[in-house]
């Protein structure tokens, strides 16, 4: 027995004396231009499969590295590569820093690794940096897979569809920017309303997105999918943007910096920024939509190691719809394809955000993020489905209506260390976020004006505290894992102004364990295996009346995939995925009523391809396959309505800084059952949009054309049982909003 505890004394003795005197390489990766962190570099050792990415400030760390000298290369889409040597000492951290300089973009410069797991992330980098973004629509499009329409006058949040889901305004996929909520809780719409439209599209720096339910500090709204819009924190240049195009369309927008150039020089940067639209669009009755948005944004530094971003913004929209006409009306000539049945559709809506951001470097190199945030949030919206179904007499046109503040903290303290001499990332986080609705409304109304019955009335308060940790760990040179948990615990209460002010609370918790898996064969080749447990939230008037109980239903995933280069300039995303949802209950918004919808099981497979086919032409395509079935109905009755089945997305993009620019893009959309035994089908689509514009250093001068063909085709569409005002009984059939015709815009922007 001495024996043995000499041996286990020995073994040890050896391995700690092996690890010690070990030395770190510490770093920080900024824009030669704007001095700005750069997030996402690729960061490793010449000759040695050790690396790093660099985080939100741009930091970077590898440990547990043996006194000698190394070279260090660090490489960025859009950026020179560049390379430093450096001298490691025995239990020093030895400092490197890294000024990169823009360049045209490459798909050469894109490296397959196993430091950077973010395998979905650089097909949006590359699109970022081809694509003229144009609107917020325009933006959700980035994600390959995502399929939106507007069927509410340009004001209302757009329906989402991805992976086999019907996500309604935001009901599966979790929408941020700068890590602010979009999703509104309990809507008065419904739940997980992301109204983007007060996102600039011009200030957008990069989109952070996956799909599915794979990462420990991504909580509510996540099932489908994640998207965090990063806006610049500093502006290249100024700038100021003039549109105008068909239909009485206007659009103005620019933004400055405000700090002098030597305030610049010591990381002080701010800008102010706006936006006005205008537009009657393309239908019978004109939209008279308005758009306002401002913002202002601080990025500085506190001390030398804390980083401080502000932002402040408002919005503010108002617009008439002419809302879901059905098939009959059409057919019958009653109305145009672009007409309206009820003309007295639209609404109200304006926010206003807080948003405080702060990063620390610790003096042991850890990085610690603290968010705090806040927003107003006022809703007003008129719509009418059924149109006299309900009410022969009045009709039935609802009014919607909500006044909210929300506020929020989010903290992550990184630990970048080492397992032997594996390079590990340690997280441990916590997000807490309170809703406080008051006047939550649904009311039975004519011409807006005259409300008929109050249907609901209450005051909804909703929290949500989510406690999360991972670790992330290089296992092998060829193989990382991230292994993470996270806990969500939710306080849910309503006050029923309708029941003499009735109050009824309910709490429920859930814990998600995460695993994801990647095995990188070389530069060229990764594979990824993603396993995950999330849920599917539900709203505070479906919580109450369940008496808190299954209201937090588990779902859970698996995407097995492939990020592939198999030549210099392809590269190749795939991947079979796999969900299944225990149960959903739904608040239905637009009658007030809760529905079950059972267990679903959904499976897909996705595809996107980027080619560099010159210098300066690159080609994308994106198709995603998906089988959404409800379980335990019959065959052939166990369609989800409306959920999209296949989707298609890509174009050419030719793309030079000064001279012509331009893209060629179609959008394809298959026909997809609209009710649950596929009886009534919402017909698919083709559309192509092209760009041309011309740019000179201090200008830029284009061309947006929307549908370029004049297809005849319907955005959204819906199975509803209707009425009209001389039909005797009612008609179920598709509803739908007409997508825009041929639709052309000029733009002239200046730089300064």
């Amino acid at each position: 027995m001495n024996l043995l505890k000499r041996i286990l004394f020995i073994q040890l003795l050896t391995i700690s004396t092996t690890f010690a005197h070990l030395g770190t390489i510490v770093g920080k990766i900024t824009d030669s231009k704007t001095k700005q962190p750069i997030r996402g570099a690729n960061i490793v050792l010449t000759g040695l499969n050790r690396g790093a990415i660099s985080d939100d400030a741009g930091y970077f760390q590898i440990n547990n590295l043996s006194p000698a000298p190394y070279n260090v290369e660090v490489s960025f889409m859009g950026y020179l590569a560049q390379a430093q040597a450096v001298i490691v000492k025995a239990d020093e951290a030895s400092v490197i820093n890294f000024i990169l300089t823009s360049t045209e973009v490459s798909l050469e410069e894109v490296k397959v690794s196993a430091a950077n797991p973010q395998h979905q992330q650089v097909i949006s980098n590359i699109d970022i940096k081809l694509r003229n973004i144009n609107n917020s629509q325009e933006v959700l499009r980035i994600i390959p897979g995502v399929v939106i329409g507007q069927h509410a006058g340009g004001g209302k949040a757009e329906q989402i569809f991805l992976r086999g889901f019907d996500i309604d305004h935001g009901t599966d996929i979790r929408l941020t920017v700068d890590g602010m909520p979009i999703n509104m809780v309990s809507h008065a719409h419904g739940q997980g309303y992301a109204d983007a439209h007060f996102i600039i599209p011009e200030l957008i720096d990069g989109v952070d997105f996956k799909k599915g339910l794979y990462d420990a500090d991504k909580g509510n709204f996540s099932t489908a999918g994640w998207a965090n819009f990063r806006t610049k924190s500093v502006l290249d240049q100024n700038f100021v943007k003039a549109e105008a195009g068909q239909f009485n369309t206007y659009r103005l927008v620019g933004g400055a910096n405000i700090l002098l150039k030597k305030a610049q020089d010591k990381n002080q940067n701010a800008y102010l920024a706006g936006e006005y639209n205008y537009s009657d669009a393309y239908f019978d009755v004109p939209q008279h939509f308005k758009r306002l948005n401002l913002l202002g944004k601080y990025h500085g530094h506190l001390s030398a190691n804390t980083n401080l971003t502000f932002t402040a913004s408002t919005f503010w929209s108002k617009w008439n719809a002419s809302g879901q006409i059905p098939d009959r009306a059409v057919a019958d000539g009653s109305i145009g394809f672009f007409g309206a049945i009820d003309p007295n559709e639209g609404g109200e809506t304006n926010r206003t955000n807080l948003n405080a951001q702060f990063v620390t470097l610790t003096k042991r190199n850890h990085v610690w993020k603290n968010q705090f945030y806040y927003a107003n949030y006022n809703f007003e919206l008129y719509s009418n489905f059924t149109f006299f179904l309900e009410d022969p007499i009045n009709g039935d046109q609802i009014k919607q209506k909500e006044a909210r503040n929300l506020w929020g903290y989010n903290s992550n303290y990184s630990i970048a260390h080492g397992i032997g001499q594996k390079q590990a990332t340690f997280n441990i986080g916590v997000n807490y976020r309170h809703d406080l609705t008051n006047d939550s409304e649904l009311s039975h109304t004519q011409n807006r004006s005259e409300l008929l019955e109050a249907i609901k009335l209450g005051d909804i308060n909703e929290a949500n505290l989510g406690i999360y940790a991972d670790e992330n760990i290089q296992l092998s040179n060829k193989l990382t894992a991230t292994v993470g948990v996270r806990f969500d615990y939710f306080h849910n209460q309503y006050l029923d102004h309708l029941q003499t002010n009735t109050k009824s609370k309910a709490q429920a918790s859930i814990l998600s364990p995460k695993l994801n898996l990647y095995y990188t064969q070389n530069n060229k080749l990764q594979l990824y295996l993603n396993l995950g447990k999330g849920f599917h939230s539900n709203d505070t008037r479906v919580v109450v009346a369940q008496n808190g109980l299954d209201i937090l239903p588990p779902a859970y995933g698996a995407d097995f995939g492939t990020n592939w280069k198999p030549f210099p300039k392809v590269l190749i995303n795939a991947a079979y995925w796999y969900l299944w949802l225990q149960q959903e209950f739904v608040y239905v918004g637009d009658a007030g009523v809760v529905e079950p919808s059972g267990q679903s099981v959904r499976s897909g497979f996705d595809v996107s391809v980027r080619y560099q086919l010159t210098r300066n032409l690159f080609a994308d395509f994106d198709a995603n396959w998906a089988k959404p079935r409800a379980v335990g109905e019959a065959e052939g009755q166990n369609f989800l309505p409306l959920a999209v089945k296949f989707t298609s997305i890509g174009g050419l993009t030719l793309k030079n800084k000064n001279g012509f620019s331009g893209s060629l893009r179609y959008r394809y959309v298959g026909d997809r059952p609209a009710n649950e035994d596929s009886s009534i089908v919402a017909k698919g689509y083709f559309v192509t949009d092209a760009l041309l514009s011309y740019t000179k250093s201090r200008y830029t001068l284009g061309l947006n054309i929307q549908n370029l063909f004049n297809t005849r085709w319907k955005e959204t569409q819906f199975a509803t049982e209707s009425r009209l005002k001389d039909e005797s009984q009612p008609v179920e059939e598709i509803h739908f909003t007409p997508g825009t015709p041929f639709n052309a815009r000029a733009f002239l922007q200046i730089q300064f």
